[in-house]
């Protein structure tokens, strides 16, 4: 699998991760900030936030991410970083996200 293979796949399996408080998977609202496969498309790192820094399902959410994403065939490694730089925001969901949750 080619690296753009890889990142259609990963965006793929994203879409299948819900924060249990939101009927909206977590790409579509915006959560994930960088999906970046090493050069051998063996190793993967994911940078994500959360829609508020105290969020009580933080453990639950990354932990299924990083179950889902290593089940891709061809990696050996994946890192799922929390991080908070930029803060989010609702004017990062996708219009899908927005429609859903009735803001549009």
């Amino acid at each position: 699998m080619d690296i753009l293979q890889l990142q259609e796949r990963v965006i793929e399996i994203l879409r299948t991760v819900y924060d249990p408080e939101i009927p909206v998977n977590i790409y579509d609202l915006g959560l994930i900030y960088r999906i970046e496969p090493n050069e051998a498309g063996d190793e993967l790192a994911v940078d994500m936030t959360l829609t508020a820094p105290n969020c009580p399902a933080a453990d639950f959410i990354m932990e299924d991410v990083r179950q889902k994403l290593e089940v891709i065939d061809g990696l050996k490694k994946v890192d799922v970083n929390l991080v908070f730089e930029p803060e989010w925001d609702k004017g990062m969901m996708s219009d899908e996200a927005k429609l859903e949750l009735g803001m549009l």
